[in-house]
């Protein structure tokens, strides 16, 4: 049998369940004022995952006929970015390197209580409860986040541009940003520069986005700016609470790339 699926095993067996107090945020939408509220929630198994736990406390507030928390999610695999919470004070949690729908009630002890809030931004305005509207972020990739390619029947392969590894490399980290937010939502500024300059960086550092390059971060930091985040003064916490180890070389890239585009 496969090591994983004995160190699955391992985990399942040595799972517990555990007896939790909630204290979650509930907003019915934008423009009405939120509380707190709190609900007690028992037997719940070490093993599961903090979005299974919430999905635990909804069918324990429908069988009681009362509304479920409203929450995001997709894919619960850490790929997407839609399960962004503030949990217990922190972006995703209190694991580090991981999404909300990743981290599992094995973090928590019998008796906790936990503080589950929506991303807090301007930039981000809450839909309902924990769910947040960050089209913002895609309003700043459709501003400039691309590159042009002619298509017709022109195909061409994609190792046939020689790049060297090392920009390689910086290219593919920068990508790994799955725009999830918890960047701006850390920050004490709201600043979104740590997914601009991921999303420029990505492109810059290769051939392929040379030609759009002085249009590409003009147009990304305008929309950044015109979102209403605010703007970095490098306390560094976004890149402590990213989950995919986003650098802050990608911001200093993004304003050197910046600094270059606004003297053409």
């Amino acid at each position: 049998m496969p090591y994983g699926f004995w160190l699955k095993i391992k985990i399942m067996s040595a799972a517990k369940n555990i007896n939790i107090n909630l204290k979650i945020w509930r907003q019915k939408n934008a423009n009405s004022k939120g509380s707190i509220e709190t609900y007690k929630l028992d037997n719940v198994s070490t093993a599961s995952s903090f979005l299974e736990m919430l999905d635990q406390l909804n069918e324990q507030l429908i069988n009681e006929r009362k509304e479920p928390v409203a929450f995001d999610h997709d894919c619960r695999e850490g790929i997407c970015g839609m399960c962004s919470l503030y949990i217990n004070g922190r972006a995703h949690g209190p694991d580090t390197g991981i999404t909300t729908c990743q981290l599992h009630m094995r973090m928590f002890n019998d008796g906790d209580t936990i503080y589950i809030e929506p991303w807090r931004s301007k930039a981000f305005p809450v839909i309902k409860d924990l769910v947040v509207d960050r089209t913002a972020f895609d309003r700043i990739q459709q501003a400039g986040g691309f590159v042009s390619v002619n298509t017709s029947g022109n195909t061409i392969d994609a190792n046939s541009i020689p790049v060297p590894k090392v920009d390689a490399d910086k290219a593919f980290e920068a990508a790994a940003c799955i725009g999830c937010g918890a960047c701006v939502a850390t920050c004490k500024n709201g600043s979104a520069m740590l997914f601009v300059g991921a999303k420029v960086s990505q492109y810059a550092l290769l051939p392929q986005g040379k030609v759009e390059a002085t249009q590409r971060v003009l147009n990304m930091v305008r929309q950044m700016d015109e979102e209403g985040f605010g703007n970095c003064t490098n306390t560094g916490a976004c890149e402590i609470e990213c989950p995919k180890g986003i650098s802050l070389e990608n911001i200093a890239r993004m304003n050197r790339e910046f600094l270059k585009a606004s003297v053409k």
